[in-house]
């Protein structure tokens, strides 16, 4: 491809839009949502029954999230001016007026949590009395005036508050891969729901609507995480596992507000699939057929007629759906924008495994072009490592495939090293913490078992001669 239009091609597929985030407002006939469709992501409003979105911000700094306010009198954004890691958090009127700052800015951190059922109180998470903590907060919307809920002494935030705003569910992160639930109540009180022998994860937690109960997705006790409950009232209770699956882990559930039904997300070998499942019941109701790959950002409306969800894959930018629950009808609510971009065209991935050197199978995306091979070829390695590769949306990829560029992702493995402040480092089994040095394809491959020439030249996707190295991590992306 002649150079030129290589430039013309990344030009048109990196201003390709993204619409996600969705939250409803309180009579569930309109959505607001974060599109990047004028540039920059920033919050618009559509009715749910269709129609051109309106805009509702046009802050100069990236929108991160936004939060419909109970009442449907505000609209609860994070934003992060700069682009930085320093976000804050707005209130506004739908109708983008009324705008007012309600964290400290400057370089504070701050996490939008979420809102108490009332409206009165907006909880968030922020490091603004301890710069080494994301300690939690309750903020009166009416006079301003925030409360410490909990020092968290670390990463921590709220994942659920019960109606009354009473008592919370703060998680807190020992270290990456081991979290811990606690109950937090209005006098300061608090009580761990999650003793465990570490490594474990806790997330996603939500109260049940009467507040006597839990739910969230744990691998506690299980390979894969599942959906877990735990009785808060019962003396000894432990935590009950109501779903689970042995090809498939739990990412992402949203729970009706009668607490009655849950939609699942499971990922399947880097793939989303979503079920319905019924608590009341105890199993799964029915599987839903995905128009693309990932599914994330599940939210029911507030009658659970519809739940909405942002579906990507390779050919799919982000865009908002809208599932009927009474029919499972999937309809495309937002339209990204893809000028001159033919989405049809281009290149879905196939997973392919391979054994590492001790047997282990592995795995990985690959991406060919449509052109001969032998093709030069990137190693796209993902950051983390926890982390997996998944077939979203990837104009870079998509880039490289048009110039006539194999990609191939794989998932790295290893161990987590969690270090003491003398430099003494314990062993944490099931990740390996994996240093990225400038080195020659061949020592990558040796060292982190990612793919032989062998297998390499089975596929034959790519020229021996010709391979670049492309890691994706906190850091930004750099070819090696």
């Amino acid at each position: 491809m002649h150079a030129k239009r290589i430039h013309e091609s990344i030009q048109r597929l990196a201003k390709v839009g993204r619409c996600h985030s969705p939250s409803f407002s309180p009579d569930g006939r309109q959505l607001a949502f974060i599109s990047d469709m004028t540039g920059q992501p920033q919050v618009w409003r559509m009715p749910i029954s269709g129609g051109f979105p309106e805009a509702a911000t046009a802050f100069d700094e990236q929108v991160a999230r936004v939060l419909w306010a109970p009442k449907g009198d505000w609209l609860a954004v994070e934003s992060a001016p700069g682009g930085g890691m320093n976000t804050q958090i707005d209130i506004l009127r739908p109708d983008g007026s009324a705008r007012r700052r309600l964290t400290a800015g400057q370089t504070t951190n701050n996490w939008l949590n979420g809102w108490t059922d009332d409206g009165r109180c907006l909880l968030y998470s922020s490091n603004a009395e301890n710069p080494q903590a994301m300690d939690s907060f309750r903020l009166v919307i009416a006079t301003g005036a925030a409360e410490k809920i909990a020092d968290n002494g670390g990463v921590g935030h709220i994942e659920s508050a019960t109606a009354d705003g009473q008592r919370c569910l703060i998680n807190r992160v020992h270290y990456r891969g081991d979290s811990n639930l606690f109950l937090a109540a209005e006098d300061g009180s608090e009580r761990l729901l999650t003793p465990h022998s570490p490594p474990a994860s806790f997330g996603n937690a939500r109260f049940s609507p009467d507040g006597r109960q839990v739910i969230c997705i744990s691998n506690r006790d299980w390979d894969f995480a599942g959906l877990c409950r735990l009785a808060l009232d019962e003396p000894g209770a432990q935590w009950e596992l109501l779903c689970a699956r042995a090809d498939a882990e739990l990412v992402e559930f949203a729970l009706g507000r009668s607490g009655e039904t849950a939609a699942l997300v499971w990922n399947s070998a880097g793939r989303c699939e979503l079920e319905i499942f019924s608590l009341k019941a105890g199993q799964v109701l029915r599987r839903i057929a995905l128009p693309a790959e990932v599914a994330a950002g599940l939210v029911f409306a507030p009658d659970e007629s519809c739940l909405a969800l942002c579906l990507t894959g390779a050919r799919h930018p982000p865009d908002i759906w809208l599932l009927d629950m009474h029919t499972d009808a999937l309809r495309q609510l937002t339209r990204s924008p893809h000028a001159a971009v033919d989405l049809d065209a281009l290149v879905r991935p196939t997973l392919r495994r391979y054994p590492a050197q001790d047997d282990l199978m592995l795995s990985g995306w690959l991406y060919v072009p449509p052109s001969p091979p032998p093709h030069p070829t990137v190693l796209s390695f993902h950051g983390g490592p926890e982390a997996q590769e998944q077939p979203r949306f990837r104009y870079d990829y998509q880039a490289l495939l048009q110039a006539g560029i194999a990609v191939f992702a794989p998932n790295v493995r290893g161990w987590v090293h969690e270090f003491s402040a003398d430099g003494e480092h314990a062993h944490v089994p099931r990740l390996e913490l994996l240093h990225y040095p400038f080195c020659h394809y061949e020592a990558w491959r040796r060292r982190y078992n990612i793919l032989s020439a062998q297998h390499s030249t089975d596929w034959g996707f790519y020229a021996r001669s010709r391979k670049a190295i492309l890691h994706d991590a906190d850091g930004g992306r750099a070819f090696f």
